[in-house]
């Protein structure tokens, strides 16, 4: 082995050695970033030990809330479906619309707007279950039926 060739894996040595230790300080540094410029550790935690405490509090005052959310979520609309159409011959475009609005349980109602050229007609039904309590039309059964596909 020639002399170049020692100085040479002396010098990669070194490099990976003054690497190594540039990552340390640098760690090091980071670390001593957290401690406050006065030194005072003490009052430091002190001050996370009540942040940490009104966080605790305010999760304690969530908790019940959320509970009630999910008591009352199986009840909220979670399915819809709409159906559009033309209910009469004298007008065109689709203008009449059947709209299923259901819970988890398929509980819900089903709205129908019939647009006529002179007038426009509203009827809301009851939805049990999947199943209209009263008699449906085809397109009220249609929204239902594209409400609980989803």
């Amino acid at each position: 082995m020639t002399a170049a060739t020692v100085a040479a894996i002396i010098a990669a040595l070194a490099l990976v050695v003054a690497l190594g230790l540039a990552l340390q300080v640098a760690a090091l540094r980071r670390r001593l970033a957290a401690v406050p410029k006065d030194g005072n550790v003490i009052d430091l935690m002190r001050s996370i030990d009540n942040d940490l405490g009104k966080v605790e509090a305010e999760v304690a005052n969530i908790a019940p809330r959320l509970e009630s959310v999910e008591q009352r979520l199986p009840l909220a609309i979670s399915y819809t479906g709409v159906v559009t159409y033309d209910a009469f011959g004298d007008i065109g475009g689709k203008l009449s619309r059947s709209i299923a609005l259901l819970d988890s349980n398929g509980d819900g109602l089903v709205i129908s707007l019939l647009v006529g050229r002179n007038e426009t007609l509203f009827f809301t039904k009851e939805v049990r279950s999947g199943a209209g309590s009263e008699r449906l039309s085809p397109e009220e059964g249609a929204a239902i039926q594209r409400a609980m596909a989803h």
